[in-house]
C-alpha cells in the first residue's frame, strides 16, 4: 500500500480555567485537524472559544472531542453510563461546540471520542452505539474518527455516517491493534526521530510495530498526536516534515 496523502490531527482546547494544558497555538500551525474539547472530560467554555476562532483562522478542520463526564479524571476512566444518558451527554457536547464553532466562522464536521470512551467503544457494543446515535442525530454529514474495527466504526457505518481510521503517532500497540494502556511502561512514545520514522512507514506501507516486536497491518486516514504529551509541538514538527520528505501531502479529511 502506497499512501499519497493523511490527515495529521491532535487533541487541544483541554486548558481549564487558571490550568494550561498543552501548546495550542503552536499545534494549529502544524496539523490539519484539530480535536477539540467539549467540556465534559476538559476545556472550559472561555478556552473552546479561543480554540475554535483560532483554529477557524488557520484554516484547520474542527472537531468535537466528546468524553465521559469526568473532570477530575480528564476523561481517563471508564464510566459505565447508561446508554441513553451517554446519548444525551454526547449530542450536549456536540451541539455545544457547533455552536461556538459556527459564531467564529466554522463549524464542527466530525466527532471524536476521547480517552477511557475512545478505547471503551472499541469493544463496548451498548455505548458505541449510543455515541454514533448522537452524531446521527445532530447532523447526518458528520464523520467520526475512529479505532480502524471497532464497534464504534462500525455503528456509525450503520448510520450512514461516514467513517475515519485513525492511528496514534505518540501511542505504543498491542499485537491485536489496541493501544497499550496508558498504565504500563512505555505506552507512550516521545522521541521525534523514532516516532516520525514510524509515521512514515505506517502511512506509506500500512504496517506497524506493536509492543511485542510483531508487525501488523494498520491502513489509516489519519494520524494523532497527543497534544497534552511534553514535547508535542516537536513531535508534530518532525512528522509533518517527515511524511512531507516522503512524498506525502498532508490534508484534513474533513472539508
Amino acid at each position: 500500500m502506497t499512501r499519497q496523502q493523511v490527515d495529521l490531527n491532535a487533541d487541544m482546547g483541554e486548558s481549564f480555567g487558571r490550568w494550561t494544558l498543552g501548546d495550542d497555538a503552536g499545534l494549529l500551525d502544524v496539523v490539519t485537524s484539530a480535536n477539540i474539547a467539549c467540556g465534559f472530560h476538559a476545556g472550559d467554555p472561555a478556552t473552546l472559544v479561543a480554540t475554535c476562532r483560532k483554529a477557524v483562522a488557520h484554516g484547520v478542520a474542527v472537531g468535537a472531542q466528546v468524553g465521559y463526564h469526568d473532570l477530575a479524571g480528564f476523561g481517563r476512566r471508564f464510566i459505565d453510563v447508561a446508554p441513553d444518558d451517554l446519548y444525551a451527554d454526547v449530542l450536549y457536547q456536540i451541539g455545544a461546540l457547533d455552536g461556538i464553532a459556527r459564531s467564529v466562522g466554522g463549524a464542527v464536521t466530525y466527532v471524536k471520542p476521547h480517552g477511557a470512551l475512545y478505547n471503551a467503544i472499541v469493544h463496548h457494543v451498548e455505548q458505541a452505539a449510543a455515541v454514533a446515535a448522537a452524531v446521527a442525530d445532530h447532523r447526518s454529514d458528520l464523520m467520526v474518527l475512529g479505532l480502524p474495527g471497532s464497534a464504534f466504526l462500525a455503528a456509525a457505518e450503520a448510520r450512514a455516517l461516514r467513517t475515519v481510521r485513525e492511528a496514534f503517532a505518540d501511542r505504543a500497540y498491542t499485537p491485536d491493534g489496541t493501544l497499550v494502556s496508558r498504565r504500563e511502561p512505555g505506552a507512550v512514545l516521545h522521541d521525534p526521530v523514532t516516532v516520525s520514522e514510524r509515521v512514515v512507514r505506517l502511512v506509506t506501507h500500512g504496517r506497524l510495530v506493536t509492543v511485542d516486536g510483531t508487525e501488523i497491518a494498520i491502513d489509516a486516514d489519519s494520524v494523532c498526536v497527543h497534544g497534552d504529551s511534553p514535547g508535542a509541538v516537536e513531535l508534530a514538527h518532525a512528522i509533518r516534515k517527515a511524511l512531507t520528505s516522503a512524498g506525502v501531502t498532508l490534508t484534513a479529511f474533513a472539508p
